[in-house]
C-alpha cells in the first residue's frame, strides 16, 4: 500500500504496480539543453499526450521551473487541463482545433495553430483577441500551408483583422532523426522560402523538434520544441549515438511478486497452455497485464528480479503475467519491467525493439490505471 500526496487530497493505492517518474531527470535534460542554446533561444516543453505518458501537470511545472518558458500540447482538452491546473505560461496547441474552441482559447490565453485558408475562413466571425502561430508544411504532409499563394492570402487575411495576432511561425521535420539528410535539407529550404513571405518576422520562429535540436544548431531560431528527449529518450538510434549531451531517462515501471509456486516438468502456464515447463520451475505472478500496456506481444520480454533477468512465460493476461525464476523469492519482491535494478537495466527502447515500434509509442501506451509516482 502506498499513499500519494496530491495538491488536493491524499490517494491510497493498493495494487503494487507503479510508474515512477523522476522529475529531476527531466529537469537535468532541460538544463543540459539550455547550456547548448544561444541565450535568446527559448525552450518549448512539449507535454502533449499526458506528457508522453509521464503526467502533463507535474512535468509542465517541473519543466518550467528548470528553464522552459513555454508549453505545447496537441488538443484543446490538453490545453484546458494545463490552464485549469493554474499554469499561466505561454501555451500553444499544435494541432487543429474547431472554431467552437476560439472563445475559450481567447479567455484562457491559449495560442492556436493557423494551418489553412479553410480554417481561417471558419473563424472569420470571431472577434478575438486571438493569438496564432502559422504552421508551414515544409514536407511533413500533415497540416500547414504548402503553396506561396495560399500563405500570402492567409497572411493578408490575418493582417486585415486587428483581433487576430501572429505571434509565431513553425514547421515540423519528418526525417530529422535519420542519417540521410536529403529530405531534411529540402524541408529547411522550403520553410525559409515560405517564411520570407512574412512582411514582419514573427516573435517566435521554431522548427527544431528533439531530433533537429540535438543535431543541427542552425535550427535553433527563437525557440526549440523539446519533446521525447526531454523525457530522456533519443528520437532514434542514430541520434542516440550522436548526442551533444547525455539524456537521463525519467520513467521506470515497477511491480511486485504476488504469488510464487513451483511447477512440475510438463506443466503448462497461461491461456492456451502456450508455455510448458521443460523441467521443474519456479513461476511467479505479477499484477500487471495488457490492460496496463504490457502488450501480449511482449510475452518473451524479461523483467528484473533480484538484479537478474526473469523471462515472461505464457500469454500475458489482461491484469497479470507470469515469469520464470531461477529460485524462490518472497512475496512482495520488487520486479522492474522498465528501469534499473542492481547492474541490470531494461529500457523503453528495448520494449520498442521487441514490438518493432518506436519508444514514443511505448510511453504513450502505458495505461492511466497505473499510478504515476513523482520524485526528485
Amino acid at each position: 500500500m502506498l499513499k500519494k500526496e496530491g495538491s488536493l487530497m491524499s490517494q491510497t493505492y493498493y495494487r503494487p504496480t507503479f510508474i515512477r517518474i523522476n522529475l529531476s531527470a527531466i529537469q537535468t535534460n532541460i538544463q543540459h539543453l539550455k547550456q547548448t542554446l544561444p541565450k535568446h533561444t527559448k525552450i518549448i516543453a512539449v507535454v502533449k499526450a499526458n506528457a508522453y505518458g509521464h503526467g502533463d501537470i507535474e512535468v509542465a511545472n517541473a519543466a518550467l521551473s528548470a528553464g522552459a518558458t513555454q508549453l505545447a500540447v496537441a488538443t484543446p482538452e490538453e490545453a484546458l487541463r494545463i490552464r485549469d491546473a493554474g499554469i499561466t505560461a505561454e501555451l500553444l496547441v499544435l494541432g487543429a482545433v474547431p472554431a467552437s474552441f476560439l472563445s475559450k482559447a481567447s479567455e484562457k490565453n491559449i495560442t492556436l495553430t493557423a494551418y489553412s485558408l479553410e480554417w481561417l475562413h471558419s473563424i472569420r466571425h470571431f472577434t478575438g483577441p486571438l493569438k496564432v502561430h502559422v504552421k508551414i508544411d515544409s514536407g511533413m504532409g500533415r497540416i500547414g500551408f504548402v503553396e506561396e499563394g495560399e500563405l500570402t492570402e492567409a497572411l493578408a487575411f490575418i493582417q486585415q483583422r486587428s483581433w487576430l495576432q501572429i505571434t509565431g511561425a513553425f514547421t515540423h521535420f519528418s526525417t530529422a532523426d535519420e542519417e540521410n539528410t536529403e529530405h531534411y535539407n529540402k524541408q529547411v529550404k522550403t520553410f525559409e522560402r515560405l517564411l520570407s513571405l512574412f512582411k514582419f518576422k514573427p516573435d517566435i520562429v521554431h522548427t527544431a523538434n528533439s531530433a533537429a535540436l540535438l543535431r543541427d544548431p542552425n535550427q535553433f531560431w527563437d525557440a526549440v520544441r523539446f519533446g521525447i528527449s526531454m523525457y530522456g529518450i533519443a528520437p532514434s538510434s542514430f541520434i542516440g549515438e550522436n548526442l551533444p549531451f547525455p539524456l537521463k531517462q525519467a520513467l521506470a515501471l515497477e511491480t511486485e511478486v504476488v504469488h510464487v509456486k513451483k511447477i512440475k516438468k510438463g506443466a503448462s502456464v497461461g491461456y492456451g497452455a502456450m508455455y510448458t515447463a521443460v523441467e521443474d520451475e519456479w513461476i511467479a505472478t505479477l499484477p500487471i497485464g495488457y490492460a496496463d500496456g504490457l502488450l501480449r506481444k511482449l510475452h518473451n520480454q524479461s523483467v528484473l528480479v533480484n538484479g537478474k533477468r526473469a523471462k515472461i512465460v505464457g500469454k500475458i493476461c489482461m491484469d497479470q503475467c507470469m515469469i520464470r525464476l531461477e529460485e524462490q523469492v518472497p512475496l512482495g519482491e520488487k520486479a522492474v519491467l522498465i528501469g534499473k535494478q542492481a547492474a541490470e537495466e531494461i529500457t523503453i527502447e528495448e520494449w520498442a525493439d521487441a514490438l518493432q515500434t518506436i519508444p514514443y509509442e511505448i510511453c504513450c501506451m502505458l495505461s492511466n490505471r497505473i499510478p504515476r509516482i513523482y520524485s526528485k
